[in-house]
């Protein structure tokens, strides 16, 4: 089962933070990012352990969001979500 830390991140393509992506072997992927413009702590472009919340999106085989069918929520982006949310939230997905 895969989870937060086999996540790879990379400066994120809107600049100001970092992000990254996991495709699952079902075909849903999670996108996790922090920084400047992300719903994160800090909202600011620091070392990866410098922050204590991510935002996350999830979509399913289709490439549609949905991250609110998996978490109870009814956005598509979840912010400030721990290490812990995110291990959560990639285990859910991958029994889709």
């Amino acid at each position: 089962m895969k989870s937060f830390k086999d996540l790879t991140f990379k400066p994120h393509q809107m600049g100001e933070g970092i992000q990254a992506h996991y495709v699952f072997d079902n075909d849903y992927e999670i996108s996790v990012a922090a920084g400047k413009f992300c719903y994160s702590t800090p909202k600011a472009e620091v070392p990866l352990g410098a922050y204590t919340a991510f935002e996350v999106a999830i979509f399913n085989s289709d490439g549609d969001f949905c991250t609110g069918e998996l978490c109870a929520s009814t956005d598509d982006v979840v912010g400030w979500c721990s290490r812990t949310d995110i291990d959560n939230l990639m285990e859910i997905a991958q029994e889709q």
